[in-house]
C-alpha cells in the first residue's frame, strides 16, 4: 500500500506508531516542508514518550507554519512533558516555553479550546515565578464557557480544588451534569476522588464512566490506568483493557501499544509472566522503540 493511501490520523488514533512513522517519513521525502507531517510525527513520538524527539518535530512544524495555532499547542505539550522528565534547571526554562507556546496558540486562534484549556491548567499548576496565576486560569475558563460550558465548569472545579475549597466536588459534578453525564467527566471525577484518597468513590465513578455516553473518550483505558496506579481491581482493569483492544473506539490518548503494555503490567502483577510477555511483544510489534515494553519483556523473560 502506498504511503499516500494511508491516513496518518487514523494510524495515530489506533496507536500504530511504527507504521505512522514509516508513512510520514515517506511523505517528508516527497515534501521536506510538510508542516502537518512534522506535527503528526510529534504526536507519534509523544505517544512513545520520546519527549526530546517529539519537541524537535513540533518545533519543526512551527518553523514551517508559524501562524498555525495547533502546532504551537503541540510544542507546548511536548515541552511540558520534557520538563516533567528533566532536571530542575532545565525544567524551569522548558516551563517558560510551555507558557509562551500555549499563550501564542491562544493568541493565534481564540477559538482553539484545547489551547485555552491547556493554558488554564498551566496557570493553575505553575508557581507564580513561572507565570502561574489563578485569576488568569479563571479568565481562560470564562472564555471557554461560551462554546464548551462543561469544560469551563471542569476548569472551575480544578481551580476550586487548588484553592482547597470544599465545594470542588460539587463543581466537578456540575461539569458532569452540564456535559450530559459524558464518560470524560466521570473519569475526571474519578481522578478527583483518587487525589482525595477516596478510592471506593473512584471505583464507582469509573463504573459509571463505562456505561456513560462516550463523546470520543476512552473510559476503559483511563479506568484501567487508574486501577493500575492505585493497585486496585486488577481483574476489572484487565477486562477493561481487553474490551478496549477489541473495540473500534480507540483514541490517540490511549494508543494500542500502550494498552498492550499496561495489560502486560497488570498480568505480571498477578503472576502471569507468560501472558504478560505476550502483551509486551504485542506492544513492541506496533512500537518497536517503546522502551518501557522492551525493559518489561527483558524482565519477565529472565
Amino acid at each position: 500500500m502506498a504511503a499516500s493511501d494511508v491516513n496518518p490520523e487514523s494510524l495515530l488514533k489506533n496507536g500504530k506508531v511504527d507504521e505512522v512513522r514509516r508513512v510520514l517519513d515517506a511523505a517528508l521525502e516527497q515534501n521536506p516542508n510538510n508542516a502537518e507531517a512534522y506535527n503528526q510525527l510529534c504526536r507519534a513520538y509523544f505517544q512513545l514518550e520520546a519527549w526530546d524527539t517529539a519537541l524537535k518535530m513540533a518545533e519543526k512544524s512551527v518553523s514551517l507554519a508559524p501562524e498555525n495555532s495547533n502546532y504551537h499547542l503541540w510544542v507546548g505539550r511536548a515541552a511540558g512533558r520534557k520538563a516533567e522528565n528533566s532536571n530542575p534547571f532545565s525544567a524551569y526554562g522548558l516551563a517558560r516555553k510551555v507558557r509562551a507556546e500555549f499563550e501564542r496558540a491562544v493568541a493565534l486562534d481564540s477559538k482553539n479550546i484545547a489551547a485555552r484549556a491547556d493554558l488554564a491548567e498551566y496557570y493553575l499548576e505553575a508557581p507564580g515565578f513561572l507565570g502561574g496565576d489563578k485569576n488568569k486560569a479563571r479568565q481562560q475558563a470564562d472564555a471557554i464557557s461560551e462554546s464548551d460550558p462543561a469544560l469551563a465548569a471542569h476548569i472551575y472545579a480544578l481551580l476550586e480544588e487548588k484553592q482547597g475549597n470544599k465545594h470542588a466536588e460539587q463543581q466537578f459534578k456540575k461539569a458532569l451534569e452540564i456535559s450530559g453525564n459524558q464518560a470524560r467527566y466521570w473519569v475526571e471525577l474519578a481522578y478527583f476522588y483518587k487525589r482525595s484518597g477516596r478510592m471506593e468513590d473512584m471505583e464507582a465513578a469509573i463504573g459509571q464512566a463505562l456505561s456513560a455516553p462516550r463523546g470520543g473518550s476512552i473510559p476503559e483505558y483511563d479506568g484501567a490506568f487508574l486501577f493500575l496506579r492505585t493497585g486496585r481491581n486488577f481483574g476489572g482493569a484487565i477486562s477493561m483493557l481487553r474490551r478496549y483492544l477489541a473495540s473500534d473506539a480507540q483514541g490517540e490518548d490511549g494508543p494500542e501499544f500502550r494498552a498492550h503494555y499496561m495489560l502486560g503490567q497488570l498480568l505480571e502483577k498477578q503472576g502471569d509472566r507468560k501472558t504478560a510477555a505476550e502483551e509486551y511483544r504485542a506492544a513492541l510489534a506496533l512500537a518497536a522503540q517503546y522502551h518501557p515494553a522492551k525493559d518489561a519483556l527483558a524482565r519477565v523473560s529472565r
